[in-house]
């Protein structure tokens, strides 16, 4: 029972404390969100009266006004540009510890313009005026310069992040447009690519010039082979010096059993036995 008692007491201290740590944090982003709308408030607030001096006035106010307009808007330009693009680019960190080191300069010229556009003493604020201006010159400059190389390098790198994919793209592109390089399997060749019917299978020799068809390649059959070479032997016998092949009568010989034609899917013929 003792160690029931003890785990409820834990989990309500657990409890108790994340909700204190949460309250803290979310009066910590409430306190920070405030500070951040007051400021950007007063911001506002302060431009557009240093604008309203500028054009509303005349003289040392005018000019002041305009010098710390000036300053403030270049700044405040440079630092949104550094924060930016350090999120992107790591290599500028370096660039925003240098702006943080301008941003000193340049909230202590603010500071002394402020204090005077107060100061009674007119003539020894205008003559000020000529040392203040190129301050804030410089300042304004170096800032500007910053700004630019960052915008600069940012888009150099979306230049060549475009270069490259649009070469990508179009080695793709050629790619699929190669389709007549090789015809595919399954399509059927066309009619000037398909042999033609005398093309199909090989002459069977030359033919002769009087229209006399060419001589065969399949083996003959046995009428035709018993006028073979052994008829021409005995024609060529019975021919007299001065007898011609139209004289001679027509031989009649029997069948050669020996020259009998075979075939290849006739069998062997074998020997009867006398056992």
């Amino acid at each position: 029972m003792e160690a029931v008692v003890l785990i409820l007491a834990l989990l309500f201290i657990a409890f108790v404390a994340l909700g204190v740590y949460v309250t803290v944090k979310a009066v910590r982003a409430a306190k920070r969100g405030v500070e951040r709308t007051v400021t950007q408030a007063r911001r506002t607030v302060e431009d557009t009266a240093l604008r309203a001096k500028s054009y509303g006035q005349g003289g040392v106010t005018a000019e002041l006004a305009q010098l710390r307009l000036k300053l403030r808007t270049s700044m405040r330009a440079t630092q949104d540009a550094l924060q930016a693009g350090v999120t992107e680019d790591a290599s500028l960190s370096e660039s925003l510890g240098l702006f943080q080191r301008l941003s000193a300069h340049g909230h202590e010229l603010d500071d002394e313009l402020r204090r005077l556009e107060r100061e009674p003493d007119r003539a020894t604020t205008a003559s000020l005026l000529p040392g203040l201006r190129e301050r804030t010159e410089r300042i304004t400059a170096s800032a500007e310069s910053l700004r630019w190389a960052a915008r600069d390098r940012a888009r150099k790198f979306a230049d060549d992040d475009l270069d490259s994919l649009s070469a990508q793209i179009d080695v793709e592109a050629g790619a699929l447009r190669h389709w007549s390089s090789a015809t595919p399997s399954h399509t059927s060749p066309s009619a000037a690519d398909r042999p033609t019917a005398a093309a199909d299978w090989p002459e069977a020799g030359p033919a002769a010039a009087d229209g006399v068809p060419a001589e065969q390649t399949w083996p003959e059959t046995g009428a035709e082979q018993g006028a073979g070479p052994a008829a021409d032997a005995a024609a060529g016998a019975g021919a007299g010096p001065g007898s011609t092949i139209a004289d001679q009568p027509p031989a009649i010989t029997g069948r050669d059993p020996r020259q009998q034609a075979s075939y290849p899917w006739e069998k062997t013929s074998r020997p009867e036995t006398t056992t």
